[in-house]
């Protein structure tokens, strides 16, 4: 027995199918049926109850296209496909949540919110101007921050993108360091490099380099600047100083987004330091347009044991 489910654009069937279609093997392994693509028909060849399943799955992910994302869905969460299966043919809200949405940008791989606080994080960020990210390691608060940067960049809503992190080390230890500036504050700078370099071409990151259209500097080279038309990340804010944080804060410009990340957790200020991620956090937190989003233990996407470093971690502190 087979079924056809017609596919209404070539951007559907590239959202659908996935990277070297990744998602369209998975379904089909997971319901148990063959689909191929013929012309502008997906063909559904098994059981006629794995094919209603499988069909009702992939029109709900359909909908889910058409509503709003023209980029390739990530793998599913498997256990959410399972419950589906096991739903007969009921309709249910689990089946648009099996995929994550993600961008898109350019791209090596496909990138996406895979847990609530995630999902959370990425639409406070397309919605508010300001938007702090904090919260344990392995979270994703930089890594999705740069890629909505990416997807804004390549979208045309900004005309440029800017990393930045503290280099608390900017005193005489840097000094000691071979080479120039640049070779100093290299080793500061590389996370936000390598996470670059996930999402974009390494010639066309260079040449936006070159170009000034993505600038990755340390914090300090923020002073005095009005940044406008620009997606600006701060990674590792947790190592900013009050004053630093107003100074960055206070660069915002014109048709400008800021991303703040962070691990109050993990700060590296020498003791005694107050924090400007904290403060931050205790004098912005009223006003609109300003959102904080707290991740915790269950947003970790690392290696599962991570997950229970950090709530071992949180247990002996408290």
């Amino acid at each position: 027995m087979e079924r056809k489910i017609k596919i209404r654009s070539t951007g559907q069937a590239q959202s659908l199918f996935g990277l070297h279609d990744e998602n369209i093997k998975d379904i089909a392994r997971q319901f148990k049926v063959k689909i191929t693509l013929r012309g502008e028909f997906l063909k559904i060849s098994g059981s006629r109850d794995n094919i209603g399943r499988c069909e009702e799955f992939i029109t709900s992910l359909l909908n889910d296209i058409d509503s709003g994302s023209d980029a390739p869905y990530q793998r599913p969460d498997y256990s959410r496909v399972k419950e589906h299966k096991g739903a007969g043919r009921k309709r249910s809200s689990q089946t648009s949540s099996a995929f994550s949405r993600p961008m898109r940008p350019q791209l090596t791989k496909v990138i996406g919110p895979r847990t609530p606080g995630q999902r959370d994080y990425v639409e406070a960020i397309k919605k508010h101007d300001i938007v702090f990210g904090i919260g344990p390691a392995g979270t994703g608060k930089t890594y999705l921050a740069m890629a909505c940067a990416v997807e804004a960049l390549r979208n045309q809503e900004v005309r440029r993108i800017i990393l930045t992190r503290p280099a608390i080390e900017a005193g005489e230890s840097l000094g000691y360091l071979p080479g120039d500036m640049y070779e100093k504050i290299s080793p500061y700078l590389r996370p936000l490099y390598d996470a670059l370099y996930d999402m974009m071409e390494a010639e066309r990151i260079e040449k936006y380099i070159e170009t000034g259209i993505i600038e990755v500097a340390p914090l300090a080279y923020m002073r005095g600047r009005t940044l406008n038309d620009a997606f600006i990340v701060l990674d590792e804010a947790q190592n900013s100083t009050i004053e630093q944080m107003k100074m960055f804060l206070t660069r915002l410009g014109f048709d400008s987004k800021a991303v703040i990340t962070g691990d109050i957790t993990q700060s590296d200020l020498p003791d005694g330091k107050p924090a400007g991620l904290l403060q931050a956090m205790d004098v912005l937190k009223d006003i609109e347009g300003i959102k904080f989003i707290l991740f915790s233990g269950s947003d970790v996407v690392r290696h599962e044991l991570v997950q229970q470093i950090i709530k071992a971690y949180e247990k002996n502190n408290r």
